[in-house]
């Protein structure tokens, strides 16, 4: 999702919560031939007021930016993280709330992961889902290579598939971090609505992700792929050759969007209608 400091998306990979008792799921190297075969879902169609599958995502709790500058706490609430109506519901809200840092924060949201749940190396990945519109509200579906633990960030690698900042609310963000492109200077592209903004509706967001191609689609529409031949020479290496995992979160200010201010409306939802990822046939 952004341009985390190392050491802290380190330790951050490292916090799970409610995790699943199942093997961890690995699919393998897609070929760039052959239908899209669905891999792994999440359709949020459990009973209204329960928990997110266990089986199938995870928590990072606590804050402290996120080395992001973000200002919410992460809790596994259901307040901040509920199946309801068939969508999972990430609530962030102005409240005060200590978390399991012992620190208190002014906000507090939900980020899950499927780390150590599943994880796929190329394929096709969607959500559909609507997000929140404010200052300093950001929401985000995106990647991040599952050997964040061992190797850090960013040489593990993050794709980011849907970034909205709020005070650019016709406007979503697909962009790929790597060793010598990260943080500010990732590599980016952006789409923007011709008419209304993003959080007046549900809208598909997607990449599909071939072994030296990757492509960003929103409402099925491509507005940007990304291949080696855009990387900077600066000694830069493609990493996208190993599995990621997902993540989906609603974060609170942070260096790119600032902070909330007196337009910021609280709470702010971020509703996804499911999870899909496919594999080549």
């Amino acid at each position: 999702m952004k341009p985390i400091a190392s050491l802290l998306a380190l330790s951050a990979a490292m916090l799970l919560a409610c995790g699943g008792s199942s093997t961890p799921q690995t699919a393998g190297t897609t070929p760039s031939t052959g239908a899209w075969v669905l891999s792994w879902s999440d359709e949020f169609n459990g009973a209204d007021g329960s928990a997110p599958d266990p089986a199938k995502w995870a928590f990072d709790l606590g804050g402290g930016g996120w080395g992001n500058g973000e200002l919410e706490t992460y809790t596994s609430r259901p307040q901040n993280a509920v199946i309801r109506g068939g969508n999972l519901v990430i609530t962030a809200a102005k409240e005060t709330y200590t978390g399991t840092d012992g620190i208190s924060r002014d906000y507090t949201s939900a980020r899950l992961k499927t780390q150590g749940l599943f994880s796929q190396s190329s394929g096709r990945f969607e959500a559909r889902i609507k997000i929140p519109t404010g200052q300093g509200i950001w929401p985000a579906f995106w990647l991040l290579g599952n050997d964040v633990t061992t190797n850090g960030w960013p040489a593990c690698g993050e794709i980011d598939i849907m970034e909205n900042i709020g005070s650019q609310p016709a406007t979503v963000y697909g962009t790929i971090h790597g060793p010598g492109y990260s943080g500010g200077t990732a590599i980016g592209a952006s789409h923007t609505l011709a008419t209304g903004k993003y959080a007046d509706d549900f809208h598909l967001y997607a990449v599909e992700w071939e072994s030296t191609q990757i492509r960003f689609y929103v409402d099925g529409f491509l507005y940007a792929t990304r291949t080696p031949a855009d990387l900077p020479n600066n000694g830069s290496v493609w990493v996208f050759d190993h599995p990621f995992f997902l993540l989906l979160n609603l974060a609170v200010g942070g260096n790119w969007p600032g902070a909330p201010d007196s337009t910021t409306v609280f709470p702010q939802q971020m509703l996804v209608d499911y999870v899909r990822v496919y594999h080549r046939s």
